[in-house]
């Protein structure tokens, strides 16, 4: 889940699927079909290629890129024209039409992303063509070269910013921010334990967590490349990384060494990896699930119902 290669829109256009297992993030920094601009004398955007569905299914049947006609640019509309924008495992949930939250059909895929402003209403203050910008919250609609939406919807950030990074600091970044400071009070010491900790939430996790001296236990996918992923995963300041198999044990504590046990744990993954996170829970910790990868029901033993109180703490955490 990691981001990899950056997939130019030009690939797109000429019938090269954005679905490629490789890419993570695309790069919508084509040639402008306009000039940037800059009075208030604009009142349509110029046309937009975009990737669109009509309906729900598997991404590499179901989307296409197509062109959109011209937007009005009404007085607090901001024109953007999209650098970047990620692909999400939800961005695909949403394709399939298994997410919660979707967008009305037809749609334009993507959901958060960073872009250049480059026509503004007559009524927008505080942004100027040129300016970089990102949609704050998450809006719909970001798989294309140009979007307007109210100046509402966005957030200015700073230029000397990656590309990359502002593109992608919305839903991952702070999911993993959230999830460390809002369930319990943790302080320096303390530990946590987390299953897909290969994915940007889990890195994201890793690296806060060691900003403040809590120790992290982490759990990935028996896979190949299991021992590589172990070592990137301890650079960024893991204090333990187990794949699944390891932890076939009645007894994991006696892995921890002198690691106290968590009391905080993140489940991304359901099904028999979230009985994992429960082995290792200190009694009275607490399990936050915020998302569901392998599309499994979480399974709960009947000793960690009965002797380690789970179910009193079990906590459900849905990002849009």
């Amino acid at each position: 889940m990691a981001t990899a290669r950056i997939v130019p829109l030009k690939a797109l256009v000429n019938g090269v699927s954005p679905w490629n297992p490789l890419s993570r993030v695309l790069r919508l920094r084509s040639r402008p079909l306009y000039s940037a601009v800059r009075d208030y004398s604009a009142a349509i955007s110029p046309p937009s290629k975009a990737v669109v569905y009509d309906q729900h299914g598997s991404p590499d049947v179901v989307t296409r890129v197509t062109e959109l006609p011209p937007v009005e640019i009404k007085d607090n509309d901001v024109c953007v024209r999209m650098l970047a924008a990620p692909i999400n495992p939800s961005d695909i949930n949403r394709i399939e039409g298994v997410y919660p939250v979707r967008p009305p059909l037809p749609a334009v895929g993507g959901y958060e992303g960073v872009g250049e402003v480059h026509a503004i209403g007559s009524a927008v203050k505080g942004l100027s063509p040129g300016d970089w910008v990102i949609p704050s919250p998450p809006s719909s609609g970001t798989w294309q070269t140009y979007v307007v939406k109210e100046q509402s919807v966005w957030q200015k950030v700073d230029k000397s910013t990656p590309m990359e990074y502002a593109a992608t600091v919305i839903v991952n970044p702070l999911t993993a921010l959230r999830m460390l400071e809002d369930f319990i009070a943790l302080k320096s010491g303390d530990t946590i334990v987390q299953n897909g900790a290969t994915s940007i939430v889990g890195q994201c996790v890793i690296q806060l967590a060691r900003l403040r001296g809590i120790h992290s236990i982490n759990i990935i996918r028996d896979r190949a490349g299991s021992d590589e992923a172990k070592a990137h995963l301890k650079q960024l300041g893991a204090d333990e990384v187990y794949t699944e198999s390891q932890l076939e044990v009645k007894n994991v504590r006696g892995l921890l060494g002198n690691i106290p046990e968590p009391v905080l744990g993140f489940n991304c993954v359901g099904g028999n990896a979230a009985s994992l996170i429960l082995k290792f829970l200190k009694q009275g910790g607490t399990m936050v699930t915020y998302g569901g990868m392998s599309k499994k029901p979480i399974t709960v033993s009947t000793s960690a119902f009965i002797f380690k109180a789970s179910l009193k703490h079990l906590t459900f955490m849905f990002f849009p």
